[in-house]
């Protein structure tokens, strides 16, 4: 596997440990780009292991983070300069925040991954320094009590790690504070607007095909018009759930995700009755009254992998109560939907 990141070899008491370079080269970038927008996304990894950063040696700190590229190049990118050993867990490929939710970023895999790497014989002090994010996952007393490593947080930026270290590793309120500003949110959109993308274009393969169907027959001219439309209105939903939702978030009514993406998905119902796009049949403008927003109740609903503003157990909870209501809602719209191809009603904007 070709590893351009590194540069070299340093050698320790307990062998070898590659040494890598804190310039991220076109390369680099044009990976993190392809990951952002789910390229490759999940085979976008490093692998699991102790690295060196500059000519570290047995006092140099320990940092640790996850096995996603994007997060171990966010890392070395900040230590440019420093003398330092970067701990790389096995997270799956998986962000450290995302990871400690997961479990993948956890106690365990610390212990293993110090076990493994022989970290004791390389440095002589006991102190790890850990991603503020990444706290969720890991139950620091029993690291110390089956490692005789301690784990320090540092701060929730990797930009403020080299200010934390000059300051002997103590974090400033500001180092400590979360922030997902509107920029943040917009940043995280663009992996679930690829990911789900191909479910769009098979939903909207679907409702073209189904929209021949009525009384006189197959017809292709409905295809056209009525197949047309509900790709549209689908679109919107779908802008809906990925995009207005995520980005609107602080705004929208109520504290649950599903509620929010409900929000989204009844907006976006109103540019669709205004525009025409849902049609006159009040049967169709009432099934899309309710896909609309079920479709954008459930995309935003995964954005909370995405997000701070969620806990594990805050998620499971809600996705125990929403996502029946989303399937609910889903087949009724498109029960009334296939019923509109058959039962024409007078038209409802010319009530």
């Amino acid at each position: 596997m070709e590893r351009p990141y590194v540069i070299g070899w340093t050698d320790t008491a307990a062998g070898r440990v590659p040494k890598v370079a804190t310039e991220l080269s076109r390369a680099d970038r044009r990976g993190g780009l392809k990951a952002i927008w789910s390229i490759g996304r999940m085979k976008y990894t490093v692998d699991p292991r102790l690295y060196a950063v500059g000519n570290p040696d047995q006092t140099s700190p320990v940092l640790v983070t996850a096995n996603y590229k994007m997060s171990f190049d966010s890392l070395r990118r900040e230590l440019t300069g420093l003398d330092a050993w970067i701990l790389v867990l096995d997270t799956k490929g998986i962000n450290v925040w995302c990871a400690a939710g997961k479990g993948t970023f956890g106690t365990q895999e610390i212990l293993d991954r110090i076990k493994h790497t022989r970290l004791g014989e390389i440095v002589s002090h006991r102190n790890l320094i850990l991603p503020q994010l990444g706290a969720p996952g890991v139950a620091a007393h029993e690291v110390r009590k089956g490692s005789g490593f301690s784990v320090i947080y540092g701060p929730v930026r990797a930009r403020d790690l080299r200010p934390f270290l000059a300051a002997g590793m103590v974090a400033t309120p500001e180092m400590r504070r979360v922030r997902f500003s509107i920029l943040d949110r917009l940043r995280q959109t663009r992996v679930e607007f690829v990911i789900s993308l191909k479910y769009l274009v098979i939903a909207a393969a679907i409702f073209l095909l189904l929209a021949g169907l009525g009384r006189g027959g197959y017809s292709s001219t409905s295809v056209l018009d009525v197949g047309s439309r509900s790709a549209g209105n689908l679109l919107l939903a779908y802008l809906g759930g990925v995009f207005v939702g995520p980005v609107l978030l602080p705004w929208l009514p109520g504290r649950a995700f599903s509620l929010k993406g409900m929000a989204a998905g009844l907006g976006m119902f109103g540019v669709s009755f205004l525009t025409g796009l849902a049609g006159d049949n009040p049967l169709e403008i009432a099934a899309w009254a309710l896909l609309m927003p079920a479709i954008a109740s459930f995309l935003t609903m995964n954005f909370t992998g995405a997000s701070t503003y969620t806990s594990l157990s805050g998620v499971k909870r809600e996705m125990r109560i929403a996502v029946p209501l989303q399937i609910a809602g889903g087949l009724v719209g498109v029960g009334i939907w296939l019923t509109s191809r058959f039962v024409q009603m007078g038209s409802f904007r010319g009530i």
